[in-house]
């Protein structure tokens, strides 16, 4: 047996631990009936023909029930309980439950209709203007004389008066400019490097990655959904779609379902996603970047 790897699920630790303290109490049981016993075999009589020679000889009176005579054997059973008890207890090995995701796959080979977001329809537009009205003008026109009036000013005539200052406060300044909109990354549907679901880090082949996160991803999906009961009663199959954003941080954003077959499975599907752990973000050139993604979850009845 290999100690370094030595394993042990919870079934057998707590099979033990019954069977330690049944042993316990066994001999607990054991051992009062063989004082008892030994109690009804005359040793008053024995002691009393037969009297201790010392005070030290006789410190206990009758040396057959001492139970304390037995303290060191029961000492060493209980060491040795104990420490297979802490051994087992450090060997206990917790398995993550197998699930049959062979009938699952992530493809799904129907287009997806993404909703478009209904927005009023804008006014309708003004009338045009009337056409401009076109007036006649004659070839010659008669300019009448007009009286010459002087109107340049002398040294001699009075100055104006200058202008009164104004009690009025100066208008406030205008409001500064609002501040530019913040920028939006631009959110991609394909990229170099696709973002994948954390747990596969190690895998060098790019194939065999891929089928290790298709892998836990499945895994995690379908260890989480619960099936909706009225769906189940119903007998309600079918894919959900849930759409999500993969940040440049590996959260999950802007999560909805595009495709719901009803009775609630969309509901379970998209809040399945939402526990999902931060991804492996997806790269364009080597730099993060967001990146759309679109699972189906599969609902069938066994």
């Amino acid at each position: 047996m290999d100690f370094g790897n030595f394993e042990v699920s919870g079934n057998v630790i707590v099979g033990i631990l019954v069977l330690t303290i049944l042993l316990i109490l066994g001999m607990i049981f054991l051992m009062r009936n063989v004082f008892a016993k030994r109690s009804l075999s005359g040793l008053k009589e024995k002691y009393e023909a037969n009297p201790a020679s010392s005070p030290l000889e006789g410190r206990n009176k009758y040396p057959e029930v001492d139970v304390f005579s037995l303290s060191g054997t029961f000492f060493n059973v209980g060491l040795m309980a104990a420490i297979g008890l802490v051994i087992l207890a450090f060997s206990w090995t917790q398995y993550d439950t197998k699930i049959d995701i062979s009938q699952y796959d992530l493809e799904y080979d129907e287009e997806i209709e993404m909703e478009i977001p209904r927005t009023a329809e804008p006014p309708p537009p003004p009338p045009p203007p009337p056409p401009p009205v076109i007036e006649e003008v004659p070839d010659e026109e008669i300019i009448e004389d007009v009286p010459f009036e002087d109107l340049s000013i002398k040294e001699e005539d009075d100055a104006p008066p200058p202008p009164v200052a104004d009690d009025k406060p100066a208008p406030p300044p205008p409001p500064p400019p609002p501040p530019p909109k913040p920028v939006v990354d631009e959110i991609f549907k394909v990229v170099e490097e696709m973002p994948s679901f954390p747990g596969c880090e190690s895998v060098g082949d790019k194939a065999e990655r891929k089928k290790c996160v298709d892998e836990k991803l499945l895994q995690f999906i379908y260890q989480n959904i619960k099936y909706p009961a009225i769906a189940r009663e119903n007998g309600v199959e079918g894919t959900a779609v849930v759409s999500f954003v993969i940040e440049k941080d590996g959260s999950i954003t802007d999560a909805k379902v595009v495709r719901d077959p009803g009775a609630q499975t969309g509901t379970e599907a998209l809040r399945v996603v939402k526990m999902m752990p931060n991804w492996n973000p997806g790269k364009q050139r080597g730099r993060p970047v967001r990146v759309q993604f679109n699972l189906p979850v599969k609902f069938k009845l066994e």
